[in-house]
């Protein structure tokens, strides 16, 4: 497992040499290491997937994390991605990310919905039954 202060090292150089906006950068959990998942694969993506964007030191990122937890449980067919993003980082652009943590939900590859800092568990279970119903 990559440390902290490395993921960021490897974040950085991804960013530096990625191609035209070609590549967003998703992880299975922040802390197991990087994933690079080319724009029109997400677009293509079927099914329900949960693309969450955000940092592993983010307060609003952490207080969601049970909240997010909570409303999954009852969605196992989900794919939850968690996308390291920050200032700099491209990332979460194309969804026009502001405030972390933004929770995009789509199915097909098309959003059907986003929220930011959730606080509750239930907006993002109904969230997850528009996608997974």
């Amino acid at each position: 497992n990559l440390s902290e202060s490395e993921l960021g090292l490897v974040m950085e150089f991804l960013i530096k040499h990625k191609k035209d906006g070609q590549f967003r950068t998703f992880w299975n959990g922040w802390e197991q290491g990087v994933q690079l998942v080319a724009n029109e694969e997400v677009d293509a993506m079927t099914g329900p997937v949960l693309l969450e964007f955000g940092t592993d030191w983010c307060g609003w990122c952490k207080g969601a994390q049970p909240h997010i937890a909570a409303a999954l449980q009852a969605h196992p067919g989900v794919r939850h991605l968690k996308i390291e993003d920050g200032s700099g980082r491209p990332l979460g652009r194309s969804f026009k990310v502001k405030l972390w943590p933004t929770l995009v939900f789509l199915k097909d590859g098309q959003e059907q919905a986003q929220l930011v800092r959730p606080q509750a568990s239930e907006p993002i279970a109904q969230a997850l039954t528009q996608i997974d119903g």
